[in-house]
């Protein structure tokens, strides 16, 4: 500290100071509290000078003091203190849990100056011996408010707290003006200090949540040993203690639940007769109606929005398929045309080398070998091409009768040479085939009885013609084997079912083969069949005419099985059904199938009216 200067002292500089530097400290103890209070005042003072302040607060305190004497406090039975207001008693009644514990004792120095016993005997007064006295009930009041956990106990059943709780029929309008002296009046029990105001209509959403946060986890301090009936001390032995003990605690644990509730029903009438809580409440559904809407509308915009993109997607697809579709058709109408050029050329060159061979007398003089020749030649115009048959048909006009005869027997041998390669892959494959069924069927369990390449289609046939569910279905199948096979092999109904289950473990391109190989064998033997008027072509048989022909027998038959060997799913169905027609052509296969279609639908309509 720098000492005053003298009138009669110079200044003399002896050093520059140092520049100041500002340090961060914590204050503790004592100087924390000294901080807390500058900062909340917003004064820059030191601890001593806030001592000093506090002292001379206390000190206007004493001198502020007025004691309200008990009136009946000279009636008071000293036997009965446990029951007196020790506040009335001490003469601060109208402060209650408020004094402070400097006036408490001044409160009681007071009131012992006046009431001692020995003042009383002074001034003449007639004392009651012993603790009858009621200067009694005074050293109760001062032995309770003096110790802090005796007069918490007090305080917990204060004589003078109201316990009342606001109820719905008795709010009035003003909801704030009800509630704000309850919840202000039961904050005294809070553990915690700065406990939460109710506020005011306008508080915001965040401090009326915190105020009812606060109160439905209201840490009370209050509690109930004051209320005790028994005092342990006055027990004469340990057992008794544990009982009176027991029994106090189990009555404080039932008030302190009846605290709780009524702590609880204050909190919960208050919830739900605040207005706040209402419009809040109206907000957040307005505002949850709102998003939601929102949402909806988001998901319908979305939703439109997919679908005029899925509609333009099939739009464009739909475009594409039409220009697809439209190439298709051109390329099929090109095809088509392409096709039946070649057809009308292929039938041309046909009609040549007939013309040709005729004119040459088939290169023969002998009656039965001109026949045979007649066989050879129409043999060539079905298996040549058209190329083939532009050269061979150029040769013949060209050539003389014997060089024709010589390149005509060279395209036979070629032919027959082709066939008869034909010949031999189809054995093979058939021999794969049978290779395949015996090694899937092992030994046979009717007896060694085998099954050969006309049974098991008959066998497939009868299976898709009597389905599950057949009544006596196996027995039903077999006896239909037994009267179409032509082997004279009698099938059971045990062999049936063994080789069916045979035939379902097989691949289908295997099962596929042995309904081709059945086909192919069907149409060699039906086709074998000499040329005629009645299975002739059509173009032979009514030159220029273009009335129908009648199909024939052995045509409705080759018919009905190219229809079950080339099914619906199957590309270019028609052309390959015409092709396995000889002499048919497309047009009349589906004109065929079309008239067996209404005549069956005839039949059964027939059979309906009966």
């Amino acid at each position: 500290m720098l000492l005053e200067a003298k009138a009669a002292d110079a200044t003399v500089v002896y050093d520059a100071v140092t520049a100041a530097v500002q340090i961060q400290v914590e204050p503790v103890g004592r100087w924390f509290e000294a901080f807390v209070r500058r900062r909340n005042r917003n004064v820059s003072a030191s601890f001593q000078e806030l001592e000093d302040e506090e002292e001379e607060s206390e000190e206007d305190e004493d001198e502020d003091l007025q004691l309200v004497e008990h009136p009946l406090l000279r009636s008071l039975d000293p036997k009965d203190w446990k029951n007196q207001d020790h506040y009335a008693v001490l003469g601060i009644g109208h402060m209650r849990y408020k004094a402070t514990q400097k006036q408490i004792k001044t409160a009681h120095k007071a009131i012992v100056l006046k009431h001692h016993p020995d003042k009383r005997k002074a001034a003449g007064e007639q004392i009651v011996e012993g603790d009858n006295d009621y200067f009694t009930c005074i050293t109760k009041a001062i032995e309770v408010l003096s110790d802090p956990v005796r007069r918490r106990a007090f305080d917990s059943v204060d004589p003078t707290f109201d316990n009342a709780v606001p109820q719905k029929g008795e709010i009035a309008k003003n909801f704030f003006t009800a509630f704000a002296p309850v919840f202000d009046r039961n904050a005294r029990w809070s553990s915690r200090k700065h406990v939460p105001k109710l506020g005011t209509a306008e508080s915001t959403f965040e401090e009326v949540d915190n105020f009812y946060s606060f109160w439905y986890n209201l840490d009370s301090w209050r509690e109930f040993s004051y209320l005790d009936e028994e005092e342990k001390e006055k027990a004469e032995c340990r057992d008794e203690r544990r009982w009176i003990d027991k029994q106090n605690r189990a009555s404080r644990t039932q008030r302190k639940k009846e605290e709780m509730v009524r702590m609880r029903n204050l909190v919960d009438t208050a919830y739900s007769c605040d207005p706040r809580i209402k419009r809040f409440k109206e907000e957040e559904k307005s505002r949850k109606d709102s998003e939601k809407k929102a949402k909806a509308d988001a998901k319908k915009k979305e939703q439109e929005d997919k679908d005029r993109a899925r509609q333009a997607e099939l739009d464009a697809a739909r475009l594409l398929k039409e220009k697809e579709d439209e190439e298709a058709k051109q390329v099929a109408q090109l095809a088509k045309k392409e096709k039946e050029i070649q057809k009308k050329a292929i039938k041309k060159e046909r009609g040549k080398l007939r013309t040709a061979c005729k004119n040459w007398n088939y290169f023969t003089e002998n009656e039965s070998d001109n026949v045979k020749m007649m066989q050879e030649v129409e043999k060539l115009c079905d298996r040549l091409e058209l190329i083939s048959l532009q050269t061979l048909n150029e040769v013949l006009s060209t050539s003389s009768q014997e060089e024709s005869k010589v390149a005509v027997e060279k395209q036979l041998q070629e032919v027959n040479a082709q066939m008869q390669r034909e010949r031999e892959a189809e054995v093979q494959a058939q021999q794969v085939v049978r290779g395949a069924d015996q090694a899937s069927r092992g030994v046979s369990s009717a007896g060694g009885k085998g099954w050969n390449e006309e049974d098991l289609p008959l066998l497939i046939k009868a299976v898709n013609l009597f389905p599950a569910g057949t009544n006596a279905r196996w027995e039903v199948i077999a006896n239909y084997m037994n009267l179409h096979s032509t082997t004279g092999i009698k099938r059971t109904a045990k062999d049936v079912i063994n080789k069916a289950k045979n035939l379902q473990r097989l691949d289908p391109g295997q099962k596929d083969v042995i309904n081709k190989n059945a086909f192919e064998k069907f149409r060699k033997e039906h086709s074998a069949v000499p040329v005629t008027v009645d299975n002739a072509a059509p173009s032979e048989r009514f030159e220029g005419t273009g009335d129908a022909v009648a199909w024939t027998t052995d045509e409705q038959k080759l018919l009905e099985q190219a229809l079950k060997t080339f099914p619906v799913t199957t590309a270019e169905r028609w052309d390959r059904i015409s092709s396995a027609v000889p002499g048919r052509s497309k047009k009349d296969c589906m004109k065929r199938y079309k008239e067996l279609v209404e005549m069956v639908k005839a039949k059964k309509a027939a059979q309906v009216k009966k």
